[in-house]
């Protein structure tokens, strides 16, 4: 496994493995990896031959109240995991690498797949996301890349850019991972007290009460939602930011789950947001 922090280098080292016929996977992370992150790097060994991995903590991304500088940066943790599961190389770049000080060149990708959800309460963030992503298709060149279900509107925003600004690249996404009380993996659940920890899985128990309503017939949003809301409320420590359904393919609100569609909830547990969703009408993996 080798570690560059240089585009130019990562560029050099990518043009001889696709000159040897090697398809290459990627999976961009921020770091701090746990096995959520490694569920994705196996899933790019399975499907390519030469996997890279990204370790970078996007400012773009982070708004100007939010966590950029405590995010939890373990890179020699991260390089020992990246090594077990067979990684072949490790992106990882300065912010001064990846932004020069003039930088003022963004990605975006418009409309109501960026507006509502996340989009709607962290103002920039899809259009950091989308930014730094595209910069990464451009420098490691991928044939796959690797994202997590857990970033559901993530996930569809990219492939969107992908679609649409002609990125040669297949965008695999994986099952969300979750611990053994169905909390979603998450570099932010270190963030949690033990008492918070203890409170996260009734934001998953929610999803699992709507999925059942849901499979015993019950379509109206307001139900479904309501059934979330409740077991989430059941703990005074949470704060609900958005329990939503959403039209897959439009992106728009449902009133009634008529079609596959996707339930996503963010709530705080103490000051930590937290994010997770199940889909209504399709498979659910984990």
């Amino acid at each position: 496994m080798i570690i560059l922090e240089k585009i130019e280098d990562v560029r050099k080292k990518i043009k001889k493995i696709k000159e040897s016929g090697k398809r290459i996977g990627l999976v961009p992370t921020m770091g701090c990896l746990h096995n959520g992150h490694l569920s994705l790097i196996r899933k790019a060994k399975e499907i390519s031959d030469y996997v890279v991995i990204s370790i970078f903590v996007n400012p773009k991304q982070f708004g100007p109240n939010e966590d950029f500088d405590k995010y939890p940066r373990t890179f020699e943790r991260d390089v020992e995991l990246s090594k077990n599961e067979g990684v072949n190389l490790i992106f990882h770049p300065s912010v001064d690498e990846m932004y020069e000080k003039s930088f003022s060149t963004f990605v975006e990708v418009e409309g109501r797949i960026s507006q509502i959800l996340c989009g709607a309460r962290r103002i920039g963030h899809f259009k950091g996301v989308a930014t730094v992503v595209s910069k990464l298709f451009n420098i490691v060149t991928p044939d796959f890349a690797i994202f997590g279900q857990k970033d559901a509107q993530q996930c569809i925003i990219i492939k969107k850019m992908v679609r649409e600004l002609n990125f040669p690249i297949n965008i695999v996404v994986s099952p969300t991972v979750r611990e053994d009380d169905g909390v979603a993996m998450s570099s932010r659940n270190n963030y949690l007290s033990k008492e918070e920890r203890k409170a996260a899985h009734l934001i998953y128990d929610g999803l699992k009460d709507a999925l059942n309503l849901y499979d015993r017939g019950e379509t109206s949003s307001l139900e479904l939602k309501k059934a979330v809301e409740d077991k989430i409320l059941s703990s005074p420590l949470f704060n609900i930011d958005y329990v939503e359904i959403v039209d897959l393919e439009t992106y728009e609100l449902v009133e009634k789950v008529e079609k596959q569609s996707l339930l996503a909830v963010a709530a705080f547990l103490g000051s930590t947001r937290l994010i997770d969703n199940v889909i209504l009408g399709g498979k659910n993996d984990d």
